[in-house]
């Protein structure tokens, strides 16, 4: 079996990531520019609500995403006296990463998992189950904690968020459009021959495949990025073993996570449904392909 380097695993993710999240920018320009022919001058104004209404909604969540999914989970401070363990190997490998310490917190589940969400480095979190660290030992546990300290040191949260309003702009400028559509006057076009036309046929069709496409590209993006937090725990701990051995038992466990909203379960470290479909509408990479990587490091 032939052996590959951590580092060049997240080079390649990395260089994958970016050039998704281009295809979704090309997608919004190419709807743009359709758009805008159609409706000449009155694409700006459409673009500018699309825009707005894309910013404030993302980035209120993006500054508050911490406080939002912890919420969401029933989340507590995880306090060094009752969970020394947990603090030891964080500062661990926070040391050894040049990393500030992220704020702890633990949820009730009896499931094996983990998420980590904030802004930067700065303004971290991470919270893992009660099963995680009842079921895993120390170098599994080490594994797991270091795959959500890349996701903190990679940016993951700003690399998504960017893809989020990138995503929101494009929804809603083809639902600005298609609305549109229903007022629209065809007087001002008589006498412009087919070409208008042809144009709002591949506007109608842009706007209805846009959305469906650009959200595919936002799965396969944090596919990517789980791919890169695995490869990067590697690097943090310079052992593969741990995360192959935690992911190992969490594929073992068939116990589906009911209690969480679906919106914050693309920040756990496995899929916290256990939904056993795989491909492009998931979240996660098939927790096999995970390990497969994994051990070639």
């Amino acid at each position: 079996m032939q052996r590959i380097s951590f580092y060049d695993q997240i080079a390649s993710n990395k260089r994958k990531s970016f050039f998704l999240i281009f295809m979704i920018f090309l997608v919004f320009v190419l709807l743009g520019y359709v758009i805008g022919q159609i409706y000449e001058g009155y694409f700006f104004f459409i673009m500018i609500i699309a825009i707005i209404f894309s910013l404030i909604y993302v980035v209120g969540g993006y500054y508050n995403s911490d406080k939002i999914a912890l919420a969401s989970v029933n989340a507590a401070p995880a306090l060094r006296e009752d969970f020394p363990r947990f603090h030891n190997i964080v500062e661990g490998l926070c040391i050894a990463s040049g990393m500030p310490k992220p704020k702890l917190y633990i949820m009730r589940s009896d499931q094996i998992n983990a998420f980590a969400t904030g802004r930067d480095p700065k303004n971290a979190v991470i919270c893992v189950t009660t099963g995680c660290l009842d079921k895993l030992n120390k170098v599994e546990l080490e594994g797991v904690l270091a795959h959500e300290l890349s996701h903190i040191a990679n940016f993951d949260i700003r690399f998504m968020t960017l893809t989020a309003v990138l995503v929101g702009m494009i929804a809603i400028a083809s639902q600005l459009f298609l609305r549109s559509l229903w007022f629209r006057s065809s007087s001002g076009d008589r006498g412009k021959g087919n070409v208008k036309a042809v144009l709002l046929i591949v506007g109608v069709l842009l706007a209805i495949l846009a959305p469906i496409f650009t959200q595919l590209v936002q799965l396969a993006i944090s596919r990517k990025r789980e791919f890169m937090a695995d490869a990067s725990a590697v690097k943090f701990t310079r052992y593969n073993q741990g995360l192959v051995n935690a992911l190992k038992k969490i594929k073992g466990e068939h116990m589906p996570e009911k209690r969480i909203s679906s919106a914050v379960a693309p920040l756990f470290m496995s899929d916290p449904f256990r939904r056993k479909a795989s491909g492009l509408f998931q979240t996660h990479p098939p927790i096999d392909q995970r390990i497969k990587v994994l051990e070639r490091m």
